[in-house]
């Protein structure tokens, strides 16, 4: 692969792409991980981790309390320089307050970046599902329904690799993971304009999803609303939630338009 090819160039910096790796380490399942349990979920040696912890904590993206490290709150300087440079607080914010006071549900919006989908901006009105999403929140693509209506804008061959290089975990019984149901399933998506996935992430959650058009007509986002499942859910989400977020739809597009926003989505292969 071409990624593997540039891994050994002169080119690469090892030291950096290790820093970012150990960053990316802390999650909400490990939000205070000690050096060894660094380590083991990086798979670098401890003095490797070591070093990079003692240079993070230099520079104040890392703290150190006891045996434990923890991040601080100047990683989101990272974040924040990546959605500033979006402006979609100013395009799409009040269009996505609207909707969600509309529907009386979340209203989220996310761009594609490799495997998964990153949260830019969120409405919640109600928490519906077990681990808190916001901004920089990372799900599954394939699974999301945001991540669905960006897949499905893909290039026929720029999609059957993406597939190739990811595999596709069961979150629940419902997780629409075979590789030809799913590519089935993104045809659909592109014929009927969105994406509706009922608890494929968590039970008792579903969500609905069009696709938010740059100016080129490429899809650049994915606006979604999510809600707690229920035998109604599906007749709602398709006769209320989904004229909504039409509605919602070409506001946000007209916006990103005369803002002139175009995102650099980064689609990485196989990760």
């Amino acid at each position: 692969m071409a990624s593997e090819r540039f891994e050994e160039s002169p080119d690469y910096v090892q030291s950096l792409a290790r820093s970012l790796q150990v960053l990316r380490a802390f999650g909400h399942d490990l939000p205070t991980p000690s050096l060894s349990e660094l380590a083991t979920r990086t798979d670098l040696s401890r003095a490797v981790v070591r070093r990079i912890l003692l240079t993070l904590q230099h520079l104040g993206y890392v703290g150190m309390r006891g045996r434990s490290f923890f991040l601080t709150p100047r990683v989101l300087e990272l974040g924040f320089s990546y959605l500033s440079s979006l402006d979609l607080t100013e395009l799409a914010q009040q269009t996505m307050e609207q909707l969600a006071q509309k529907v009386g549900e979340s209203c989220s919006m996310a761009v594609l970046d490799g495997s998964d989908i990153v949260y830019v901006l969120r409405v919640p009105v109600r928490r519906v599902m077990s681990i808190g999403l916001g901004v920089g929140a990372r799900l599954p693509a394939f699974a999301a329904s945001m991540g669905r209506v960006m897949l499905a804008d893909l290039p026929e061959a720029e999609l059957d690799a993406w597939m190739q290089g990811n595999t596709f975990q069961a979150y629940t019984p419902k997780t629409l993971r075979n590789a030809r149901a799913l590519k089935t399933e993104l045809q659909n998506v592109r014929k009927q304009g969105y994406a509706r996935v009922s608890q494929e992430l968590e039970l008792g959650l579903c969500s609905i999803a069009v696709p938010i058009r740059a100016g080129n007509g490429c899809v650049v986002a994915g606006l979604n609303v999510s809600m707690q499942y229920n035998d109604k859910a599906h007749d709602r989400a398709i006769k209320e939630i989904l004229p909504a977020l039409r509605a919602a739809q070409p506001q946000i597009e007209q916006a990103i338009r005369q803002g002139g926003w175009a995102p650099h989505v980064y689609r990485r292969q196989g990760l």
